[in-house]
């Protein structure tokens, strides 16, 4: 049986899915690590991104400092993590996993607030508005879509490399991969990658759709249906000299 064929045949297998080891309590523990993990990203990165964006100062050395964790291999981290906190608790996967988060966030966060259209902003200036209506009202409607893209990107990457607490031996779906090689069944190994893919692209078109329903700036611009008019009633017959 092929690999796929196989990775099938154990997927269909409703034993596959109960239990510790099952699918579904897998799926949960890395939902968990990866919601936790992207929450905190988010309070951390966010609010300095925006007000640097907002006011133009040092956001080349906070994007700079946060691309960092672009180049340290996050299963390197997690291992330093385990060394210093312990595996007691959940903190080193979700330590590791907010500081490969934090990059795609402050980048384009600052990027976003900067590229807000120029004449806009200083139209509204011009109107009069103070600095916290500008902000709110004016820049971070125009960098949303850059902003959410940030964000849908640090979810889907967070959610591939949750798969990398598995071989600290915390629990998701990597689980079912490690346990497919040590057990040497390549279709339960093929399984978990596959499970671990659909998983990322069903976050990446739910993070589409929420971009699609909240984005201030198409939502301003759709253009409202017409008011219908009553229509004139037909005539019934030749008018009278």
């Amino acid at each position: 049986m092929s690999p796929l064929g196989g990775a099938w045949r154990w997927l269909t297998t409703g034993a596959n899915w109960t239990g510790g080891e099952g699918v579904v309590h897998r799926l949960a523990e890395h939902l968990y690590f990866s919601g936790v993990s992207l929450a905190v990203a988010l309070v951390v990165a966010l609010p300095p991104a925006v007000l640097l964006g907002h006011h133009g100062r040092g956001g080349a050395l906070a994007v700079n400092v946060s691309n960092v964790g672009r180049a340290v291999p996050t299963f390197a981290v997690l291992t330093l993590l385990l060394l210093l906190i312990g595996s007691d608790s959940d903190w080193p996967v979700i330590v590791a996993l907010v500081l490969f988060a934090v990059p795609p966030l402050v980048t384009n966060a600052y990027v976003g607030m900067r590229e807000a259209d120029p004449d806009v902003v200083e139209a509204a200036r011009g109107m009069g508005m103070t600095g916290r209506q500008l902000l709110l009202g004016v820049e971070l409607p125009l960098a949303f879509p850059l902003i959410w893209t940030g964000v849908r990107s640090a979810a889907v990457q967070v959610i591939a490399t949750a798969t990398l607490a598995a071989m600290a031996g915390f629990g998701g779906l990597g689980r079912i991969i490690t346990a497919g090689f040590n057990r040497q069944v390549n279709a339960q190994v093929v399984a978990g990658a596959v499970l671990v893919a659909a998983l990322a692209l069903l976050v990446e078109g739910l993070f589409l759709a929420v971009q699609h329903a909240l984005d201030p700036i198409r939502r301003r611009s759709a253009p409202a249906a017409p008011a219908r008019t009553p229509s004139a009633p037909a005539a019934t017959g030749a008018a009278r000299p």
